[in-house]
């Protein structure tokens, strides 16, 4: 479920850093953000339990805006709207 917003998110990009820990999904997240023009919306499918709390705070120093974090079975979508 949607923790910040009831409003349906269209997602332009979406990576998968399932299994990898630690910087490795804020890393691959920052790199496919650059690629995306400012508006466009990425969704991170992520295992890593820090997962939450890291890009809660990576939204916060780099100005993105994290949209969502959805609980799934086996892992979390995480949806960030590039600056």
């Amino acid at each position: 479920m949607n923790e910040f917003s009831s409003q349906p998110v269209v997602v332009d990009r979406q990576i998968d850093v399932c299994g990898q820990n630690c910087p490795m999904p804020i890393l691959r997240t920052k790199k496919a953000l650059a690629d995306m023009a400012s508006g466009k919306v990425l969704e991170v499918l992520v295992t890593d339990p820090a997962a939450r709390e890291d890009f809660a705070a990576f939204a916060r120093q780099t100005g993105h805006t994290l949209l969502h974090v959805r609980d799934a079975e086996d892992h979390w979508a995480i949806c960030l709207r590039r600056k």
